[in-house]
């Protein structure tokens, strides 16, 4: 049971931050190619990375282990670690990612200017 709870914990974590390290990898160098300045810093990437390591890490080594892992077949010792279902998985979250930051970095200054001109707000 212990062994499959490891082995899944592992399996998401990778996912994780594999997702996470491309999109901030990308980000970097096309913003760096584009606006010859890069949007991250090294220094604000190494803290990303810390912070997610350390929460995603610390979330998954506290998982218990369940009933249901022993239903489930054991996988082979020849069984890739990131599956074909993880692969999708941390290619649709990048683009989500990537399609949310790169609308932030590069329509966002327009969006937040017509949107302050429809808001009569004294504080902004």
């Amino acid at each position: 049971m212990w062994g499959r709870n490891v082995y899944d914990s592992i399996s998401k974590f990778l996912q994780f931050q594999l997702t996470v390290n491309i999109v901030a990898v990308i980000v970097a160098f096309t913003g760096a190619c584009i606006t010859q300045d890069s949007p991250l810093k090294a220094v604000q990437m190494l803290w990303v990375n810390l912070i997610m390591d350390t929460f995603a890490s610390l979330a998954l080594a506290t998982e218990p282990p369940t009933e249901a892992l022993l239903l489930r077949k054991p996988y082979g010792r020849n069984k890739p670690l990131i599956s074909r279902t993880m692969m999708k998985n941390i290619l649709g979250h990048a683009v989500y990612q990537l399609t949310l930051i790169f609308t932030l970095l590069f329509v966002g200054k327009k969006v937040c200017v017509a949107w302050q001109k429809h808001v009569k707000c004294e504080h902004l």
